[in-house]
């Protein structure tokens, strides 16, 4: 990608209200912009790192057997009344009437939907088990809006569904599912900690979050320092509780933010639906249910709160936008020559470069644009770098610095384990 034809642009200044490193730096760096309070627009660079997570998580998820659906943001009220929801939601349902005065609401989550929909294709526990999953847009009626990515009212999500005929074979997957969040977590350059926590508005049953420790987040956990035990402190008990049940280790207080939820429904939804199989001796039994999910874009801002510096993002190289970053330092014919066969010997390899060739942009512009952006791999190509016939290859998150002759590119790109 040439960088002079990028549709982004970086700020020198960003809004008052943004007050989280992560709001700060995707603003800066022209991954996001924002349409109104809550609701952003994800700009080529972020679009890219968005569809980056999502591959991630599609890989996992299809790795444990679940297949991906797509369903409606609109959903009619109907629904929602079987259920009980409509009108106890937390935060509110959007409501809107269509010109035949009908009622709908726009998904803040899809466990309706799906119970209304499998109903129609399981009957027998030959059916099962099944689990579903989608990554689609969600709409929350949130009170306040903070953290930019991290809370807002229109937001992409990962939502996985599971049914299954008796409470052994729920929990086999449900640790499935735990295991797949933690690979997830891990490639997106996170520690994300299991954490004990109440169902809210989705079940009565305690539920497990994945939290990140961040000073940035809304939420609360005792957290053990020893064994990695943690419960939200949402949980009325875990507000008196001083040593880890587990290891008696002392516990300390985080904040922390939720990055994943996976919650065990049991027959909650299969009941108010009416949704049962046929088990082998002839019984009608009602489905267990459970559900998992991941917010996609507040998972890419908290990758950013945990990885950057004072200069930018450092993004982990299985999320970045790109992965090399080539710069032409500057604008002299013999520099612009070797730059231009560079990049296409890169792109040749199908290796992902943004070419920064721009001609209005003076050395310390694009080096500071380069750091705030945050590539992983940055290659510069000077005037005095071509008289030695040679690159400079940097590491954003190491600072690492090289000089490497043009002759050893792809030894220098293997020992880095870039190709």
């Amino acid at each position: 990608m040439l960088q002079s034809k990028l549709f982004y642009k970086t700020l020198k200044e960003v809004p008052k209200t943004a007050q989280a490193t992560s709001h700060k730096l995707l603003l800066k760096g022209g991954f996001i912009s924002q349409l109104a309070s809550g609701i952003y627009t994800f700009l080529p660079l972020g679009t890219i790192v968005q569809k980056k997570i999502e591959d991630i998580i599609r890989k996992e998820m299809n790795a444990i057997g679940c297949q991906e659906l797509f369903m409606p943001s609109l959903q009619p009220k109907e629904i929602w009344l079987k259920s009980g929801r409509w009108n106890t939601m937390d935060p509110p349902l959007f409501k809107l009437r269509d010109r035949h005065k009908k009622e709908f609401a726009l998904g803040s989550t899809h466990e309706e939907v799906i119970t209304d929909l499998v109903k129609n294709y399981i009957t027998s526990y030959k059916d099962l088990p099944l689990a579903l999953y989608q990554i689609q847009t969600k709409f929350r009626n949130e009170l306040r809006f903070t953290g930019g990515l991290l809370r807002t009212r229109e937001f992409l999500m990962k939502d996985l569904y599971s049914f299954h005929s008796d409470t052994q074979d729920f929990e086999r997957f449900f640790k499935k599912v735990l295991s797949a969040y933690d690979k997830i977590f891990k490639q997106c350059g996170l520690k994300a900690i299991k954490s004990e926590a109440s169902g809210g508005v989705f079940t009565k049953q305690r539920t497990c979050e994945f939290q990140v420790i961040s000073d940035v987040g809304e939420d609360k956990i005792n957290y053990c320092p020893k064994c990695e035990w943690a419960e939200n402190l949402e949980i009325e008990k875990a507000k008196k509780r001083t040593k880890c049940p587990q290891c008696g280790a002392k516990l300390v207080e985080k904040r922390s933010i939720e990055v994943g939820h996976t919650f065990r429904l049991g027959t909650k939804y299969s009941k108010a639906f009416d949704l049962y199989f046929v088990d082998k001796n002839g019984k009608k039994n009602l489905v267990i249910m459970g559900c998992y999910g991941i917010g996609v874009g507040r998972l890419m801002a908290t990758i950013v709160e945990i990885n950057n510096d004072k200069d930018g993002i450092i993004w982990p190289e299985k999320v970045s936008p790109f992965t090399l970053h080539l710069i032409q330092l500057v604008n002299k014919r013999e520099v612009a020559k070797n730059c231009e066969k560079l990049y296409k010997k890169l792109k040749e390899k199908n290796l992902e470069v943004l070419f920064d060739e721009r001609k209005d942009k003076s050395p310390g512009e694009k080096l500071i644009e380069s750091d705030l952006i945050g590539i992983p791999w940055r290659i510069v190509l000077s005037e005095k770098t071509i008289k030695k016939n040679s690159f400079e290859i940097r590491n954003r998150k190491t600072k690492k610095t090289s000089i490497v002759k043009i002759s050893n590119l792809w030894n220098c790109l293997k020992k880095e384990k870039i190709i």
